[in-house]
């Protein structure tokens, strides 16, 4: 007999699955029956949160879906909050969980781990949750699963299988097809429109989001066409390569960049949500469009949020910016051209606003000059913070963190993980603070026991130093920040992992070139330059 949870595996398989992260329980040991032998890579993280991260940063990378295996009740709260941030993030995540027997649904008699309803708890950070009543009902709700991913605004998708379904007999079960997807295309006769409006344009502004990640090409050729100063959210990093002379990078909260957007005449905005920790980050309300506004979402509803535009195009960001291009004059970036100028003059009042950044500017530059390869993820904490303004990087999904939107703590190192065993070959740094380390700090034993060889770059300020910073800023006693720090090197190395303190830099940048591929690295620093010892 093949099973229901049996048949899922295969399903999982069949649709290029290749990674499952999760922790085995007693409501969830029948979904692993299939797992031996199935090509499917089984990654057991050491909380069901570390678990969501991880799927979260392999999902980024990767291109697919973060398929997660959890136990009914306490692995389903446990996971959340990292729905919360593939939520936010529009990434596509996959959360197959258990629940209790479909005649035990609901009853509150205090069955194990029983909650009143897991799918009105998924309700704020999922596409969609579903409770399987029947065996027939899994293949069309998988589908359904895939083509949110695939064709509309990616976002974590919640299967729960009671315990008497997982079991049932799927013997008669047929493997089905992988939909095929394509996601929706814009109106031509809207798109026409907008090139006339950006043909006409004197002082034309691009504004691109994490919508764009997978249009690096067309984005390219479409800051070029249009001679536009490009702005880069934080999950949009690396569309625009460093040095490009229309590369505003992710300044848009500072004044140079937002008095250039208030004196663009038009302002084309694609795939991004133009929300306040990517425009406003310090939270004064002064970000404005001077001009009128095209957006460009694959999300109807996002299309009126934060800025109504003039014009509003609903479609997916890399079908869009090719047919923008059909209708555009093609050119190549020049430094002498217009826009570089305009784009050039900001630059030049950033450089004056970062002077007193120089040391994260060296810390960077030494980690890019021992591994220039590296993909950056991060928490939220002060070396990300800088890294957001001061760091560009060649190619797409290289920076990301947990700084924006949702902004979770604990989130840089499992991430991380997951976006290593997305591709092994590239080194991966996780940049992480003290106090958010210690949210998901036993995911080092995740690390070493799946052999991923990541570094983490520990920035110890000794307790929750930007919160206290905050907290003396409004004349606030400061309060529950000055936490005990342990020692974060012997902990480490228990974990089986390589753990050093950075005296200088040279020091740090012999470590990081002598990293391990298969084991996890951490590198303390002071928070004060060089890195007291």
């Amino acid at each position: 007999m093949t099973t229901c949870g049996e048949f899922l595996v295969k399903q999982l398989q069949a649709w290029g699955i290749d990674t499952v992260f999760g922790i085995p329980g007693v409501h969830t040991v029948e979904l692993y029956r299939g797992l031996p032998g199935s090509g499917i890579r089984h990654i057991t993280p050491r909380h069901e949160q570390g678990a969501g991260f991880m799927a979260d940063g392999y999902a980024r990378v990767s291109g697919k879906p973060g398929v997660c295996f959890i136990i009914t009740g306490p692995g389903m709260t446990n996971i959340l909050t990292a729905m919360g941030q593939a939520y936010a993030d529009s990434i596509p995540m996959l959360v197959i969980s258990s629940v209790n027997e479909r005649e035990r649904l609901g009853l509150g008699k205090g069955y194990l781990h029983e909650l009143p309803n897991q799918r009105v708890m998924t309700a704020g950070v999922t596409a969609f949750s579903h409770t399987l009543m029947s065996v027939e009902e899994l293949p069309g709700v998988m589908a359904r699963a895939f083509a949110v991913f695939e064709g509309e605004r990616p976002r974590p998708v919640h299967i729960e299988l009671p315990l008497d379904i997982i079991t049932a007999d799927a013997t008669h079960m047929a493997l089905a097809p992988r939909p095929l997807i394509k996601r929706p295309a814009p109106d031509r006769s809207l798109i026409r429109e907008a090139v006339t409006r950006l043909k006409n344009a004197r002082r034309p502004l691009l504004l691109l989001g994490g919508g764009c990640v997978t249009a690096q090409a067309e984005a390219r050729a479409l800051a070029a066409a249009l001679d536009a100063p490009t702005a880069l959210t934080i999950n949009a990093k690396g569309l625009l390569p460093p040095g490009h002379p229309l590369l505003l990078g992710s300044n848009q909260s500072l004044p140079p960049v937002r008095q250039l957007a208030l004196d663009a005449d038009v302002v084309l905005a694609i795939g991004t949500e133009l929300g306040e920790t990517d425009y406003d980050v310090v939270f004064d309300g002064r970000f404005k469009l001077g001009g009128a506004l095209i957006r460009i979402d694959i999300d109807p509803q996002q299309l009126q949020r934060n800025f109504t535009p003039a014009l509003a195009i609903q479609g997916d960001a890399r079908l869009a910016m090719r047919m923008l291009m059909a209708g555009l004059n093609a050119a190549e970036a020049s430094a002498s051209s217009p826009g570089a100028q305009r784009t050039a003059a900001v630059q030049a009042q950033l450089a004056e606003d970062f002077a007193g950044w120089a040391h994260y500017r060296q810390l960077f530059d030494t980690l890019l000059e021992a591994l220039p390869d590296a993909r950056f993820v991060g928490d939220s904490t002060q070396t990300v913070y800088s890294g957001n303004h001061l760091v560009e990087l060649d190619g797409a999904r290289r920076w990301f963190n947990a700084s924006t939107g949702y902004g979770t703590l604990g989130y840089g190192l499992p991430a991380a993980i997951g976006a290593k065993l997305a591709e092994p070959q590239r080194p991966v740094i996780s940049l992480m603070g003290d106090g958010g380390l210690q949210f998901t700090l036993t995911e080092l034993a995740s690390a070493v026991e799946a052999g991923v060889g990541i570094i983490v770059l520990l920035w110890n300020n000794a307790g929750y130093g930007e919160i206290k910073r905050y907290m003396e800023s409004r004349d606030i006693t400061p309060l529950g920040v000055d936490i005990y720090t342990p020692d974060f090197l012997t902990i480490a190395r228990g974990f089986g992992c390589l753990a050093e303190r950075a005296r200088d830099h040279a020091h740090l940048q012999a470590l990081l070139r002598e990293a391990p591929d298969d084991r996890p690295l951490l590198i303390e620093l002071a928070e004060a330059p060089p890195f007291a010892p």
